[in-house]
């Protein structure tokens, strides 16, 4: 309750600091001033009762559309509030500056008050149509069909009979609020199209119980690999009945890797394919503590070329030391949209992409669906597509 009440408080007081640095200086006549005022209120508790509909679990076309604008004006806010942020960050810069500087700092008596009134009516007005814009851009990216990533992952002592070996991995697809059965469905049929081996979904299946959201999820059924499908758990899965989106997930025909490995067989050939739980699933359940080292029990190091599904990237500080040879993760997004681009850094080695962490590659997916605001800029939504090469010892 101290969380959400802080939460509450926070939220209040950017929502007033935007009002007072936009509305407040163009000064505007009455009624104007008051409509901009009750819209920047109206949106404020609008976020409160979609936060309340969601932990009462009311689910119908009425709440889907308040869901909607909710999130939509959320993330029309956070672009606002940044760019207000910015431009008086300049204006501070500027000012103290001009102080520095003899002539540059006009006497008040020189300054004409319905000019500065005007200026600051413009200014307003281009940044709302600023922030609109990339609003509108932003919504058109997350919405539409994802990209599709090909990524070559060379790997030492990969067996011969899984030279282009391919495993697609979806993640991130957070169904529900936003996100429903039409976008799942368009992700189902775009994954079978491009003709997997294997297909690894490194978590976060949806924001919401499954009871509510079973139709939505239900095209992933409808997956096809011959070598298999796998799911690790994400850590939205433990905010609405982990063992319940563990359960949906089986029943849609994933393997769910629960700190605990397969054996991919090929010709007669292997690679071990892991999976860990999230790395904030022990918080919620001991029994779902991740757990790199379990999930690798009872294998040898042989030289086996060893593959661990895991959310989070920040796994990978364990994995490596375990001679994990290749690590799919999720979890950030790609940032999303800016300024989060920034929080999704935080505790996570690599936000984005392949790389190699000593002697471990780690690719980080964009993420296939999005959260929160229906908003994507710069970080584009993927399905990837993990070709296995065979690579050079070194």
């Amino acid at each position: 309750m101290t969380f959400f009440m802080i939460a509450i408080l926070v939220l209040a007081l950017g929502y007033t600091y935007m009002g007072s640095r936009l509305i407040v200086p163009a000064q505007l006549p009455a009624p104007w001033n008051y409509v901009a005022w009750s819209v920047i209120i109206a949106l404020f508790f609008l976020v409160l009762v979609s936060v309340y509909l969601q932990m009462k679990r009311i689910d119908n076309p009425v709440t889907h559309l308040l869901m909607w604008i909710t999130y939509v004006s959320m993330g029309f806010f956070s672009f606002l509030f940044t760019v207000i942020v910015i431009r008086d960050l300049l204006w501070v810069g500027g000012s103290f500056v001009a102080r520095l500087l003899p002539g540059l700092d006009p006497a008040p008596e020189a300054v004409d008050t319905g000019r500065r009134i005007f200026l600051m009516r413009v200014m307003s007005a281009g940044i709302l149509a600023l922030v609109s814009t990339l609003t509108g851009i932003g919504i058109y990216e997350a919405r539409k069909r994802p990209g599709i990533v090909n990524i070559s992952v060379p790997l030492n002592n990969l067996p011969a009979a899984f030279e282009g070996f391919r495993i697609v991995q979806i993640t991130d697809i957070h169904a529900g609020l936003t996100v429903a059965r039409d976008f799942v469905a368009t992700i189902t049929e775009m994954v079978n199209e491009l003709k997997p081996d294997l297909i690894a979904f490194t978590g976060d299946f949806a924001d919401g119980s499954v009871s509510n959201l079973r139709n939505d999820v239900e095209p992933f059924g409808e997956l096809k690999a011959p070598y298999g499908r796998f799911f690790v758990t994400g850590n939205h899965e433990y905010y609405s009945g982990v063992e319940q989106w563990v359960a949906e997930a089986r029943r849609l025909g994933f393997t769910a890797l629960m700190n605990e490995h397969r054996m991919i067989e090929k010709d007669g050939e292997h690679i071990l394919l892991a999976g860990v739980t999230d790395v904030t699933g022990g918080h919620y359940a001991p029994s779902h503590r991740s757990n790199p080292t379990a999930a690798l029990a009872g294998t040898s190091s042989n030289g086996t070329v060893k593959i661990l599904m895991a959310h989070q990237p920040r796994s990978l500080y364990e994995a490596s030391k375990l001679g994990i040879d290749f690590q799919l993760s999720g979890h950030t997004h790609g940032g999303q949209f800016f300024p989060w681009n920034f929080a999704a850094t935080i505790g996570q080695p690599f936000i984005s992409g392949l790389h190699l962490f000593e002697k471990t590659f780690i690719y980080v997916s964009k993420g296939t669906g999005y959260w929160g605001p229906p908003i994507r800029l710069g970080a584009r939504s993927e399905i990837t597509v993990h070709t296995l090469t065979r690579g050079t010892e070194g």
